[in-house]
């Protein structure tokens, strides 16, 4: 029989424990001293709900309560990845329904009342609300039955009372662009700004930046381009209280803010030092308006994240002292704040920031588990060479059993975590599903790759044409970095990742003898099928990362780990969402069928209902502890558990 692994907690976290408890929070908004935030739940099969504090301010009690429709799943598909799902401001609500995604508006604060606004056959997402509550813009794609959806911008006319039932009239703001975001509106209503790009380009590779001016009636005049274009990303445009507009832009090499003024943009704060990130979904914000002369802003490098207070004349920015690494959907009114924060020892949780007093308190926490208690391993940020010689970065950690010391054979097994995106990166903040290995004895490195962002546009740009070589060459770098200092075992090393991490993964395991095992979760195996089959956002992405399609054709099967599969000798699992547009189950059934028929162990663990990423409580869990017991079975350890998903044939 195997046996445990050396140095393993004495309770190791199990997946159900992180399954059940687990809050996605995301998406705060503020409007009129109540801060909203979205809330997935696993526990309901991912079900979305809007969620309000009231009294969050001073030391007082305060009250919370699921504001959204009950039954409700609050979730556009604009882009399949959606985000940008609600919208609160003035005391009026407007969300998105999964179920039919028509866009709904609710009478009164608390929305008791709802009625569709939108007519249906149309996908909405990103809103913004005219200050006089008369106009609703809107990114909408529309389904196409032969060719690619159409993306636009739209604003809906609302009366009275929008919640009547009435579906509102819909205006066609701005078209032609393959892609637009961010729209926001001036303070006086008299501009709109939003930001658009094309094919075959991703919004981290280059955008545009429109002002179009606007009236009671709608638009007055053609928009015009006011930054942006060629190799440079423009990531959230914002109007100030005085009606300047700032955005922020990579043209540095940094996404770094900038003011648009008559005489030239203007920038507010040059640094090495990223104040964005990838526009992988919609409703993203990095900064905020405190007034016209200052800002509240996200910046950092890496891993690490800090808050900071920007004066705008001077450029000055002065870092608030707050427990967290991780700040997303920052929001300002007047003197208050909110975000969703966390940080090494600490899950996300939804915070508001009273600014005079700069004071913070947390609303709502994604909750532990009872048992498991505050004893956690720390990240390591390391920095390894790569083949070419160049630094590359990651976080590393080592499992601490419980008590202290250090395992008893001084080498526990390795898994290298190759995030997705592949343009994402690794987070320091606290990871249960990271905590959940090193509590059973494996260390953990999370690799941010070439390719990460993070570090600037040249560290972003090295996967420019090199998908599949430079991620997996800085994967492998980094087990073999660890396993040459002794803090790892070099025979039992193993590499895991989803989506665009999957693909990382399956190079992984076919172009290079390093690892002993891997784990692929809604993975690409076949670069090919990809740039056919996946959806609009991304159906040009591989151009830049791999090359033009078809002309590049060859290199796509090179880089394609479904046409070398006699390359490939190590165990392999995967774990596949059956109703995933993304990344089509067909990928991952092509590599499991490719592995039974050279009789390699493998095993291939398909859910229904389950799309890119899974978000059933009980999916959650049985993918992650399918993983663990493939792993055991693998290396020969008991993971403390009978498994019936997982069934590794030959």
């Amino acid at each position: 029989m195997p046996g445990r692994l050396q140095g393993s907690w004495a309770m190791p976290i199990g997946a159900d424990q992180i399954a059940s408890t687990a809050l996605r929070l995301s998406q705060t908004l503020l409007d009129k001293g109540r801060v909203y935030w979205l809330e997935g739940r696993p526990s309901e099969g991912g079900r979305q709900v809007v969620m309000c504090a009231e009294n969050a301010w001073g030391s007082g009690e305060y009250g919370i309560r699921e504001v959204s429709p009950k039954g409700v799943n609050v979730r556009t598909r604009v882009h399949e990845y959606g985000g940008g799902d609600y919208l609160i401001a003035g005391g009026r609500t407007f969300f998105v329904n999964y179920e039919d995604q028509r866009v709904y508006a609710g009478r009164g604060e608390w929305g008791g009342d709802w009625a569709a606004l939108s007519a249906g056959g149309t996908l909405h997402a990103d809103f913004a609300l005219t200050p006089d509550h008369r106009w609703l813009f809107a990114i909408e794609e529309v389904p196409r039955d032969v060719g690619e959806n159409e993306n636009r911008l739209v604003a809906f006319r609302l009366g009275e009372d929008p919640a009547s039932g009435a579906v509102a009239e819909s205006r066609v703001i701005a078209r032609g662009h393959d892609f637009y975001s961010f729209p926001t509106v001036s303070p006086d209503a008299s501009r709109i700004a939003f930001t658009a790009w094309n094919h075959p380009d991703m919004p981290w590779d280059s955008t545009m930046l429109y002002v179009q001016p606007w009236g009671d009636g709608g638009t007055r005049g053609d928009a015009r381009v006011v930054a942006g274009g060629g190799r440079e990303s423009i990531f959230q445009p914002s109007f100030s209280p005085d009606g300047s507009l700032t955005y922020i832009s990579d043209r540095s090499g940094w996404w770094n803010l900038y003011r648009l003024c008559e005489e030239g943009d203007l920038p507010l704060c040059t640094r090495n030092e990223e104040f964005a990130g990838p526009q992988w979904v919609f409703g993203l914000s990095r900064y905020a308006h405190i007034s016209a002369a200052e800002i509240l802003c996200v910046h950092g490098f890496g891993a690490y994240g800090r808050l900071g207070r920007l004066e705008v004349e001077s450029g000055r920015l002065r870092d608030l002292k707050l427990p967290y690494t991780s700040f997303e959907g920052l929001r300002v009114e007047a003197e208050r704040a909110c975000f969703v924060g966390a940080s090494p020892d600490q899950t996300p949780a939804v915070v508001a920031l009273d600014l005079l007093r700069g004071e913070h308190r947390e609303l709502r926490r994604s909750p532990l588990p009872d048992s498991i208690s505050g004893v956690w391993s720390p990240p390591e940020a390391i920095e390894f060479s790569g083949p070419d010689g160049r630094l590359s970065h990651a976080l590393f950690y080592a499992p601490k059993p419980r008590g202290g010391g250090s395992p008893s054979d001084g080498r526990p097994p390795l898994l290298v975590k190759s995030h997705g995106g592949p343009t994402a990166a690794a987070s320091a903040a606290l990871d249960l599903r990271i905590q959940y290995w090193l509590s059973h004895g494996i260390a953990v490195v999370d690799v941010d790759y070439g390719g990460s962002t993070g570090y600037g546009r040249e560290y972003r740009e090295r996967l420019r044409g090199q998908w599949g070589v430079v991620d997996v060459a800085d994967c492998v770098a980094a087990a073999l970095s660890l396993a040459e200092q002794g803090r790892v075992d070099r025979d039992r090393l193993a590499i895991t990742g989803g989506s665009a991490g999957g693909y990382t993964t399956l190079c992984a395991l076919t172009f290079h003898d390093v690892f002993r095992a891997g784990a692929s979760h809604y993975g690409i195996g076949d670069l090919e099928a990809l740039a056919r089959d996946t959806h609009k956002f991304e159906a040009h992405y591989t151009d830049g990362l791999v090359g033009p399609y078809p002309e590049c054709s060859e290199l796509y099967r090179e880089r394609s780990p479904i046409h070398f599969t006699d390359r490939l000798d190590c165990p392999v699992t995967f774990f596949q969402g059956l109703e995933d547009r993304i990344v089509p189950p067909s990928q991952a059934e092509a590599m499991a069928q490719a592995l039974a028929q050279r009789q390699i162990p493998h095993a291939y663990v398909p859910f229904e209902g389950e799309q890119h990423g899974f978000r059933k409580a009980e999916n959650i869990q049985r993918a992650m502890e399918g993983e663990l017991y493939f792993y055991g079975r693998i290396f020969g350890f008991d993971p403390g558990f009978s498994n019936e998903v997982v069934r590794i044939v030959r």
